[in-house]
């Protein structure tokens, strides 16, 4: 634990969590009072998650009895809406789940005008009155895409990214997708299954691997992930951004998110709702 710029933010880690915390009040008292709240939070939470990691790993069903753990809680009912016709496990949602938790817990606690959990770049967002979120994307190798911005009357509480350059394993080719939802645990979902439907099944060009032979304790199992995807034309880099932009325009008309931009060796793909909260940077080229 931590502050970090004379106090601004709050540092929070404890085995593969790693949260930055900010928070914006009426008063300096306020601002404190929901870091302290944020901090009090997450003692015990990474072991209440562990306490039934192995069902949190395996393959979740729609009548699938709802877990003790209220982070996992947050977890299941993520997921729940796309388990029914792919493999998906509750893992799929954990860091969201997780930065939602610490967010409710400060808003719940103080009035806030402003705050955010960031878990790894799914960030977790309250915003009150006329106050604003605005977040960069960024490339892997820090070279940035373009910025996410949205209001208090946008109804986004959650953004989250995936692809093959996150921390994450992805089975899609996507270098990244940005997702905006009404909550970080929804967007950490949605970020991972449109990454995944970027992709361009059988090219002799893309490497894949067991997930568990890259990391043996993952909840993917044997399913085939991403390990090196080759430079690609013009037509196939924007028939591999077509597939994930169909799956990601579907959950959108479905409600489950409010935007989704998608990105993959300079071809870029935004849904309808994207447009109002997304702007890529001039020289990204639009699918």
């Amino acid at each position: 634990m931590a502050l970090l710029d004379g106090g601004e933010r709050l540092h929070l880690q404890h085995g593969p969590i790693d949260l930055v915390i900010g928070a914006d009040a009426a008063c300096e008292a306020d601002r404190r009072a929901a870091l302290a709240v944020a901090a009090a939070r997450f003692e015990g939470l990474l072991e209440g998650l562990v306490t039934e990691l192995d069902r949190h790993r395996t393959q979740l069903s729609a009548d699938a009895p709802a877990p003790h753990d209220p982070v996992a809680r947050r977890m299941y009912a993520a997921a729940l809406p796309f388990c029914r016709d792919r493999f998906l496990t509750p893992m799929i949602a954990v860091a969201g789940a997780v930065a939602d938790t610490i967010l409710h817990a400060m808003r719940d606690a103080v009035p806030l005008r402003r705050a955010y959990v960031n878990n790894g770049g799914d960030i977790a967002v309250h915003l009150a009155g006329d106050h604003e979120f605005a977040v960069m994307m960024a490339r892997h190798d820090g070279h940035p895409l373009g910025r996410v911005r949205f209001g208090s009357g946008s109804g986004i509480g959650g953004v989250a990214t995936s692809g093959t350059q996150g921390r994450s394993l992805s089975l899609g080719i996507a270098d990244s997708v940005t997702v905006v939802a009404t909550g970080a645990a929804r967007a950490d979902v949605a970020a991972t299954l449109i990454a995944n439907a970027v992709d361009l099944p059988g090219h002799p060009g893309i490497g894949r691997a067991p997930a568990t032979r890259l990391r043996p304790d993952s909840d993917l199992g044997d399913t085939p992930v991403v390990t090196r995807v080759p430079p690609l034309d013009h037509a196939r880099r924007e028939e591999a951004l077509a597939a994930g932009h169909a799956v990601a325009a579907k959950m959108e008309a479905e409600g489950h998110i409010l935007g989704a931009a998608l990105f993959l060796q300079g071809g870029s793909a935004l849904t309808g709702g994207a447009t109002r909260h997304f702007s890529p940077l001039g020289e990204v080229e639009h699918a």
